[in-house]
């Protein structure tokens, strides 16, 4: 009798890798490398959240939270919401809040995409988004943003769209590159979302992290898009608690209630006291995003201090916390083999540009810097880097 033999592992799982970002702090640990990969603050949350998390816990906030989210915190956010961006959003019908901004993208694409749609990512991009859109059985269409500014070109933007497709992704502030997505490019794909029918999911996390008084514009304000836009954000970046994986998603009740079956049968819900705390965190006055502004010029200004004085190349970031920079002055092959010389012989962990590529040769001549780090990392970088000017 002949055995049958089947594919264990299935084709979705087979189109992508295991994140090249938490892989990157896996071997900074190994080597003892400073490390600059991955996007998270090694300095304290605010303290308010830290008390507010406490007491959270102490009262027996501890079982399941209605399943799309804490109601206090749900309301919280509409308020801040409002306060923010003008939006008036109903938090029992337009709010979902989910297991991080990550669960956040992927619940979206679930409840909304289906198998032959197509979904425009702009490259380079978050490494997650690739990976959402073949999960949700959705074709990804990439449009490149071009160097040095990260600009997409007009009709290369307007070609992507089409009659299958279903969805547009725009992460501003940008990561990897720290570009702010300007009105006039957003106003073009607010028009083009409306002419083809097609959603925007917008990932907003870096919201308050702006720089050179850039403004940032969420894509749901503009003329024609509350009703299409789905809203992405959550507490790790601004808050400094990316540990918490707590997010939220604002959308119209429709899409809401569609994202709210898939949220609930993917996680059932976020950790009930965090939510909890998170109300402390949508009641922080503006004085604290405009000191949390400064520090990260400071912390800025710091790293492209640094670049400059071991001569590579960058893009100057408008928001988030990270820098792109152009390392191909090195003559290394790639930027794998640049990173890994990086990591072993010069002791700081970047992540390699072609991480952020559907292809990975647009990206071999880049790394990403984070610089949401404390003073003495910072200073701990500088120190190694200077190695990497004595041996250019």
């Amino acid at each position: 009798m002949t055995k049958i033999q089947r594919q264990k592992i299935s084709a979705k799982a087979s189109q992508f890798t295991e994140s090249v970002i938490r892989e990157m702090t896996r071997v900074a640990l190994q080597y003892g490398a400073v490390n600059l990969a991955q996007g998270f603050p090694d300095f304290p949350c605010p303290t308010e959240l830290k008390q507010a998390a406490y007491e959270a816990i102490e009262t027996d906030v501890n079982q399941y939270a209605i399943t799309w989210g804490d109601v206090a915190f749900r309301q919280a956010i509409a308020k801040k919401v409002q306060w923010y961006l003008g939006l008036d959003i109903n938090p029992e019908t337009q709010i979902t809040v989910t297991c991080g901004s990550t669960e956040a993208m992927a619940a979206v694409m679930l409840a909304t995409i289906d198998p032959g749609d197509e979904v425009i990512v702009f490259e380079p991009y978050y490494e997650n988004y690739g990976p959402d859109a073949i999960l949700a059985g959705a074709t990804p269409r990439y449009v490149t943003l071009h160097p040095p500014d990260w600009t997409f070109d007009q009709t290369e933007l307007r070609q992507a769209f089409n009659d299958n497709t279903k969805a547009i992704i725009i992460n501003t502030p940008h990561n990897p590159t720290g570009k702010v997505f300007t009105r006039e490019e957003l106003t073009l794909i607010a028009e083009l979302c409306q002419k083809w029918d097609v959603l925007a999911f917008t990932d907003e996390i870096y919201e308050h992290i702006l720089y050179d008084d850039t403004q940032h514009i969420a894509l749901a304000t503009l003329p024609g898009m509350e009703e299409r836009t789905i809203t992405i954000n959550g507490l790790s970046k601004t808050y400094s608690v990316t540990g918490w994986r707590v997010g939220y998603i604002l959308a119209n009740p429709q899409l809401t209630g569609a994202i709210r079956k898939v949220h609930d049968f993917l996680t059932v819900g976020a950790p009930a006291p965090l939510q909890r705390a998170g109300v402390a965190a949508m009641q922080l006055p503006p004085t604290y995003y405009q000191e949390l502004a400064k520090l990260y010029h400071n912390k800025r200004d710091t790293i492209l201090n640094i670049l400059d004085e071991i001569d590579i190349p960058y893009f100057i970031p408008k928001g988030a916390y990270y820098v792109f920079a152009d390392i191909s002055k090195f003559g290394y092959k790639n930027d794998i083999e640049f990173t890994n010389h990086l990591i072993k012989n010069i002791g700081i962990a970047v992540v390699p540009g072609s991480s952020f590529f559907n292809q990975p040769d647009k990206g071999k001549s880049f790394i990403r810097f984070c610089f949401s780090k404390k003073p003495e990392t910072l200073q701990a970088a500088a120190n190694n880097l200077l190695k990497l000017k004595a041996t250019a």
